[in-house]
């Protein structure tokens, strides 16, 4: 969404925000008054309604179909993530007790947060709003999402099935609702009406969310990147790159733009991703390439994003083979004016050497981090558990994943610990309110209950350590003193 003033709201818009906020504060009263069980139910129905495979081929079809952005075998796999917010939806608790601490005499009560705003990214029309819903439900509030204009129909496709599934099952339908009318104007109104704002989308989004008056949960852009260092298994980590670009043509924020090599493993380095399918251009070809992904002034080209290869490379004026998923470009620097050490959001992949050490190496990641990306994530190929630590310590960076594809692993996955979610914080480096990924506990208020436990207090010795002198704290230090 674009960063500049928005046109105003036309009548239609504003008529249909006064209906849709009457109703989603109607349903709220509702919805609050509902048990563990009756809530747990409700999610099961409206995951169900939308991550069975019929529906979602549907949607994922329709979507594509509406947007031209998008690849439909990988978009078919986002239904897996739906089961996995699902599943972490139902291990916590979010009505009445959710934590009790014997010892310190706490004992904490989820509350719902009323009714939230959430922004639909044109990429994911259907994954986010289920998401954004299986999480909201459970925490008792009632959702109003904003649709993005390119690819309404299908976010308003996936909200009515999610309101079928709550009306089966006597619940208010209008505990979700999405507006017919989308622009940025609608979308900044929703944002300052709602109690809670969810925005997943570019960066002229999220600042909006956080300057609606509104509490808000965003996201920071990405520019996942890959380190490989000397011990790293270079076939598991070209095929673990090559699954989190391809996914999905490469636009989400996580896929891997940039692969950074020791100087020494290099040439390695490219054949092994040339041999999961990326195609390694000529120099002449990457410049054909960065005059159709960014303008002169650097501003990324909206026709080339989510697009396959074939399609990228036509767009340059070239043509690549038909088995070949991915394009690679060798890196030609890290620095402001070079395009290709940034954002990509499609199927292009920039690898880049580094020499020295390891850590010579950790110093150029960080660099390119202050280019670009800074606060989301990156990835690490080694299996030196020292090198890890050292690249945890250092990196600027929300999640690292460990030998796992990007994109697929740090939005949670079925084979590691990381929250499921479409929407991932990005702490202060990337301009966002956390650096979580964004899930169950983000949707809920909690009441603190506390009661009086024995007295912990340490002594001035434990608390001052070298630093406490008793003469200090005497009567007579009191007289002393000038």
């Amino acid at each position: 969404m674009a960063a500049s003033a928005p046109k105003s709201l036309s009548p239609e818009q504003e008529e249909e925000l006064d209906e849709v906020f009457a109703r989603a504060r109607a349903a709220l009263a509702v919805i609050e008054t509902y048990d563990q069980e009756r809530v747990d139910r409700l999610i099961r129905a409206i995951a169900w309604a939308v991550a069975n495979r019929s529906s979602f081929h549907r949607l994922v079809e329709m979507g594509i179909d509406e947007s031209g952005l998008g690849d439909f075998d990988s978009r078919m796999n986002k239904r897996m993530k739906i089961r996995g917010v699902l599943r972490d939806a139902l291990r916590s608790p979010s009505v009445g007790v959710i934590e009790e601490d014997v010892e310190k005499g706490l004992v904490k009560y989820g509350k719902p947060v009323g009714v939230i705003g959430c922004v639909v990214p044109t990429t994911n029309p259907d994954l986010t709003p289920a998401g954004n819903a299986i999480y909201a439900v459970k925490a008792r509030n009632v959702v109003v999402f904003s649709p993005h204009p390119r690819s309404k129909l299908t976010t308003l496709e996936t909200v009515r099935l999610m309101r079928e599934a709550l009306e089966a099952e006597g619940a208010p339908a209008d505990i979700l609702q999405c507006i017919t009318l989308p622009s940025l104007a609608a979308s900044q109104e929703i944002m300052s009406r709602s109690d809670l704002v969810i925005a997943t989308g570019g960066q002229g989004l999220v600042r909006a969310a956080y300057s609606s008056g509104t509490p808000a949960y965003g996201v920071g852009a990405g520019n996942a990147t890959e380190f490989v260092d000397e011990t790293a298994d270079l076939q598991e980590t070209a095929r673990n790159c090559m699954l989190s670009k391809t996914s999905d043509f490469g636009s989400g924020c996580s896929a891997d733009g940039n692969v950074l090599v020791p100087a020494s493993r290099y040439r390695d380095m490219l054949d092994a991703l040339q041999a999961e399918g990326g195609h390694l251009v000529t120099s002449a070809q990457r410049a054909a390439l960065q005059a159709v992904m960014w303008d002169a002034e650097g501003h990324r080209l909206a026709d080339t994003v989510a697009v396959s290869p074939q399609a990228l490379a036509a767009a340059a004026g070239f043509d690549i083979p038909s088995d070949r998923r991915f394009i690679l470009v060798e890196g030609d620097g890290i620095a402001e004016d070079k395009q290709f050490c940034k954002e990509k959001l499609t199927t292009l992949m920039a690898v880049h050497a580094y020499e020295g050490s390891f850590e010579d190496g950790v110093e150029l990641a960080k660099q390119l981090y202050d280019i670009g990306g800074k606060g989301h994530s990156c990835g690490i190929a080694s299996t030196d558990d020292a090198h890890i630590d050292y690249f945890a310590r250092q990196m600027p960076v929300s999640r690292i994943m460990v030998r796992q594809p990007n994109s697929k692993a740090n939005a949670g996955a079925f084979t590691n610990g990381m929250p499921m979610t479409s929407s991932m914080g990005c702490g202060t480096w990337g301009g966002n309110i956390t650096s979580e990924n964004v899930s169950l506990k983000h949707y809920l208020n909690t009441t603190w209950v506390s009661r009086t436990i024995a007295e912990d207090r340490p002594s001035d010795e434990e608390l001052f350590g070298d630093f406490y002198d008793a003469s200090l704290e005497s009567d007579a230090a009191l007289t002393a003193a000038p």
